[in-house]
């Protein structure tokens, strides 16, 4: 076959794959709550029955993942077991028990002339996902989609193929069961790297929005390529201040958990700030802490006095998302120093403070200007079903529309519904 035809079949492919989103999204739009549940519920139920064949399909993509030579951190986003399937139905359960966005009344008034207004939620149209690694995310953004009255085309990292495909195949089997259309959610079935853009500059006609969620050079590249909106975050440089008023057990945890929960996670801190009024009681402590987890710590010259196993940070740490086992670490001046430090080096993802002091804690949520802050409590918590969301196809730092976990309110937008009595305007 000759390059212009196989761009040609790829081209043809990706139409019909938004040819039939479009016409599956305006069925579901009109969808009730009740068939909606239904398919969700009974794609839960496929996950469950269907568990032996995921694992498998996901034991495939691990093996070819490390002869690949994926990384640590990388493998573990990738790697299923019959916990993490359970979570993935258990998650699709959480999304069916949630109010039900579309057709809810956000606003509504009466103007003096006696038309009646309201501000209507609507579901966006038709999305597009690129994502890798994590095969949970198929189920996630699926289930997410179906919930808001989107249609989803998903295009899975190459290196999760398998396990996406098991995956995909529950969520059609609920949707089938439901009497919806399969295309309500629909898996892009080729490999092909071109497929993602085609999808960035190709489908302006079919997808309404575009939501990357993987490395920062799938971001940028989405970012920077498509011709539709995206909704997403470029890094999650995610930081923890312990301050001078925190008590330190508490800040060894807090530190320990943000970091290495899960290193991989988008929610992982990746520089821990330590105030210079709490160095003689806090710094060894919580930088021991880590040291004696198995994290690499990187320091500025006072973080280096403190376990003679810190090794020197430069200037590009401050900026870096390791997504792995490392963190740096730097002596600032109060919780000032600390908002000045983030304002310059972080990511508007993540930020933790650890403090007693209920001031000091108000003055950092409300100065640090992140999609997510936390006072006493680890950064991990980025996350939507950790904050009843049920789950999220990405976190967003964006200042527009959606910011934060990304769940069903914010897939949908909204209309005006005006209502009158044979009003004309004069």
């Amino acid at each position: 076959m000759s390059v212009e035809s196989a761009r040609n079949d790829l081209g043809e492919m990706m139409e019909r794959l938004g040819r039939n989103a479009v016409a599956a999204a305006q069925v579901l739009a009109l969808a009730g709550t009740t068939a909606k549940n239904a398919a969700l519920s009974a794609s839960a139920a496929a996950i469950r029955a269907g568990a032996a064949r995921i694992l498998e399909a996901n034991a495939r993509d691990m093996s070819a993942a490390r002869d690949a030579g994926l990384t640590g951190a990388l493998l573990d986003r990738l790697a299923l077991d019959e916990k993490r399937v359970e979570s993935m139905a258990r998650g699709i359960e959480e999304v069916a028990a949630l109010a039900d966005p579309i057709g809810t009344i956000a606003a509504e008034w009466r103007r003096p002339n006696d038309l009646r207004i309201q501000r209507v939620r609507v579901p966006l149209g038709v999305i597009g996902i690129i994502y890798e690694s994590r095969p949970n995310v198929t189920a996630d953004a699926g289930a997410l989609c179906l919930k808001s009255g989107n249609a989803v085309i998903l295009r899975g990292g190459s290196e999760s193929r398998h396990s996406n495909a098991a995956i995909h195949a529950c969520l059609v089997e609920g949707l089938v069961a439901a009497g919806l259309p399969a295309d309500c959610i629909q898996l892009v079935p080729t490999t092909d790297r071109a497929a993602v853009g085609y999808m960035l500059a190709g489908m302006a006609d079919y997808l309404d929005v575009i939501v990357p969620r993987g490395g920062k050079s799938l971001v940028a590249r989405v970012q920077r390529e498509a011709r539709v909106p995206v909704i997403g975050h470029l890094e999650g440089n995610c930081h923890v201040y312990v301050d001078r008023d925190a008590d330190v057990r508490m800040a060894q945890a807090i530190a320990l958990n943000a970091k290495m929960r899960r290193t991989g996670i988008c929610g992982a801190a990746e520089t821990l700030l330590v105030d210079r009024a709490c160095i003689g009681t806090h710094l060894v402590p919580v930088v021991r802490t880590l040291l004696d987890a198995g994290c690499e710590v990187r320091g500025d010259t006072l973080v280096q006095k403190a376990d003679g196993r810190v090794r020197a940070a430069a200037e590009e740490d401050w900026y870096t998302e390791y997504l792995d086992a490392i963190i740096a670490a730097r002596v600032v001046d109060g919780v000032d120093g600390a908002i000045a430090h983030i304002a310059k080096y972080g990511s508007a993802h993540t930020e933790s403070i650890v403090t007693e002091n209920a001031a000091t804690a108000e003055r950092f949520l409300q100065q640090v200007d992140s999609a997510i802050v936390l006072h006493n409590a680890s950064t991990q918590f980025a996350d939507g079903g950790e904050f009843g969301m049920g789950a999220e196809i990405g976190i967003s730092t964006d200042r527009f529309h959606a910011r934060g976990p990304v769940g069903v309110e914010q897939l949908t937008s909204y209309k005006y519904v005006v209502r009158g009595a044979g009003q004309v305007r004069p």
